[in-house]
């Protein structure tokens, strides 16, 4: 196999991933993906251990063990370029040596478990809400800029969107992906699944007016009575479209699980979210290691 140049797979001054700053035998199997980088220390709580504690910007990295099995969490930061990063990253650890810059022989296959936070855009969702994304639809375009296997969008499932939703085409060409059913069906019937929306901003992207007024008022409304195969749109976030993307593209199992701490629909916010993700988070972590 071919040799990456030292400016496709970049590493550090300690031979480490470049972004990560991590070194291959210290990630997990199982890795939780979080943006908030203040989140990690709340995951990584609930870990019988700690083994590896590492930084690098706003990414940050614990890795040890919980109820015996190795988990990772790693914060990614905000936005789907930031996925971009981590998983190609992740990737790398997992299935190329680091100092001769080949790709392995044997692929790993990594389990990417995002847990995150949400807006619900169907009023009947009570703020606090976990929920699963079955689908993620992206409207960042990010996946366009990969030659990525047929069989990971649902091409189907995009053009309905679009054309229930009158999708104005000086707008990015939407893509969907599924959840992988591996990981989806480790999780009981208490999760809400729905379909997701994954946008490439918090403000106008996702329909809020504060001295810019999108161009786009009513799409979140348009949106919210979307439904496919029985599944209903349920929520916004900025990050799920391009983790199953990228990460099924390269043969890892990923789901997101949100809670749901705004309700668009009602106007809802809430500010104090604390107890319902520490609930989030064990029940995510008993979920994945059982």
């Amino acid at each position: 196999m071919d040799t990456k140049k030292n400016s496709e797979l970049v590493t550090n001054a300690t031979g480490g991933v470049y972004h990560l700053n991590l070194h291959s035998d210290e990630i997990a199997e199982n890795i939780l993906l979080v943006g908030d980088p203040g989140r990690v220390k709340k995951v990584s709580s609930f870990f019988d251990k700690i083994e590896i504690h590492k930084e690098n910007r706003e990414i940050i990295t614990d890795t040890g063990y919980y109820r015996g099995v190795p988990v990772s969490v790693i914060s990614t930061g905000m936005g789907t370029d930031n996925i971009d990063i981590v998983v190609n990253e992740l990737d790398i650890l997992a299935n190329f040596d680091l100092e001769s810059k080949i790709e392995k022989r044997e692929k790993k296959s990594l389990n990417l478990i995002r847990i995150g936070t949400c807006g619900a855009l169907r009023a009947d969702i009570p703020l606090n809400t976990p929920i699963i994304s079955r689908y993620a639809i992206g409207l960042d375009g990010l996946l366009y800029f990969y030659d990525t296997p047929e069989k990971i969008t649902n091409h189907e499932l995009a053009t309905k969107f679009m054309d229930f939703t009158d999708w104005d085409k000086s707008l990015p060409t939407v893509y969907a992906c599924k959840s992988s059913e591996a990981l989806d069906d480790k999780f009981d019937e208490s999760f809400l699944r729905g379909i997701t929306i994954t946008a490439p901003g918090f403000y106008g992207p996702q329909g809020r007016s504060i001295r810019l007024s999108p161009k786009f008022p009513n799409v979140n409304s348009k949106m919210s009575k979307f439904e496919y195969n029985n599944c209903k749109v349920s929520n916004m976030e900025m990050e799920s479209s391009a983790l199953y993307g990228l990460g099924q593209s390269l043969g890892h199992n990923t789901i997101t699980v949100c809670i749901a701490i705004a309700n668009r629909a009602n106007g809802e916010f809430v500010s104090d979210y604390n107890k319902s993700m520490e609930n989030l988070i064990e029940s995510v972590l008993n979920t994945i290691t059982k």
